[in-house]
């Protein structure tokens, strides 16, 4: 069960000694590009969810729109960020096979933080996460996506950290991961706001 303290709790449990979060063959993008906000980007979510749940059907317990490209007027990576939550994601055969032939690659496998994979999709781009009934990331997720669609004060603060953050990360050849990490603190600080708004913190 997901309680309060979980969703207001910013999990970064370590990597595993010996373990990385990448299959074999993958790694983070080396390529950071923040993109004017795109009207296209909830038709693309909803081409990608109905290849999803043809492939997965009744296994789809929740399929999410979040991230930045879920909020007008905000600008992003153009990668369309996808919740899905199963009953068990340590399960993997029983649905990456099937999403690997509509188009997604398993990248990353984090059984030490709430069972977390990812896949990717090229074609539209998309990061599709994998989380179990347990887990407090997809509340989380629609907390953070809801603040910023209602309340253009947050969305402008964080549209400034992204762009600041990539053209850093660009002018020092950082990575994707590196990306988000300058922008974390902004992240955790509009959070926090949206978790009192939510009653789920005291302000």
């Amino acid at each position: 069960m997901v309680t309060r303290l979980d969703v207001v709790t910013f999990h970064d449990p370590p990597v595993p000694a010996g373990e990385s979060p990448w299959v074999p063959g993958a790694g983070p993008s080396p390529a950071v590009a923040v993109v004017a906000p795109d009207p296209a980007w909830p038709g693309r979510y909803d081409e990608l969810a109905t290849r999803v749940r043809e492939a997965l059907g009744a296994r789809v317990l929740s399929l999410t729109h979040v991230g930045s490209t879920a909020v007008p007027d905000l600008p992003a990576k153009p990668i369309i960020d996808i919740d899905l939550v199963l009953a068990d994601p340590a399960e993997e055969a029983a649905y990456v096979p099937a999403l690997a032939a509509v188009g997604f690659e398993l990248r990353v496998r984090e059984p030490w933080w709430f069972e977390h994979r990812l896949l990717r999709a090229s074609d539209p781009a998309c990061h599709l996460h994998v989380f179990g009934p347990d887990s407090p990331e997809p509340m989380k997720h629609r907390i953070f996506r809801d603040r910023l669609r209602t309340h253009p004060v947050d969305r402008d603060l964080y549209a400034r950290t992204k762009r600041a953050a990539a053209d850093a990360a660009h002018a020092a050849g950082e990575h994707s991961m590196e990306y988000n990490a300058r922008k974390e603190a902004v992240v955790r600080e509009i959070c926090q706001r949206a978790f009192v708004a939510a009653g789920l913190l005291e302000g």
